[in-house]
């Protein structure tokens, strides 16, 4: 298989994996509220309105993603909403191993690494930008 096609083929697989995985985060909160997410941000001092931009995470940054329209921007979108994530809900685990023995953080680690390869490598030839 030609070597372009291969990495085309694996951005799209990353990023539509990575979208579809955040964006069931995003349509979980959009059906919970979020009533808990901007009482933690409130908690820390900032308007709790700030938390509706857990939305732009995890419902408009995944839809940019498996659309590969401006999929970098939908990437780094991802990593930030993770980072923040990190922040409001899971400090205390930051040093800790889960009940499977694998670190506490896994998930939000991988969502974050994904993010930040989609911003770097771009969305390939098969999205919506793609050339």
């Amino acid at each position: 298989m030609n070597p372009a096609l291969q990495q085309d083929l694996a951005r799209l697989l990353l990023r539509v994996t990575l979208g579809v995985l955040i964006l069931l985060h995003g349509i979980a909160k959009l059906n919970g509220g979020l009533s808990g997410i901007t009482g933690m941000v409130a908690g820390t001092g900032l308007p709790g309105w700030l938390g509706y931009a857990v939305l732009i995470g995890e419902v408009l940054a995944p839809l940019l993603l498996i659309a590969g329209f401006h999929a970098r921007i939908g990437g780094a979108l991802v990593a930030i909403n993770m980072l923040v994530a990190v922040y409001l809900a899971h400090m205390g685990e930051l040093g800790r191993l889960g009940s499977s023995g694998g670190w506490a953080l896994e998930l939000q680690a991988m969502f974050f690494v994904a993010g930040v390869a989609v911003a770097l490598a771009g969305p390939g030839r098969f999205s919506v930008n793609g050339r």
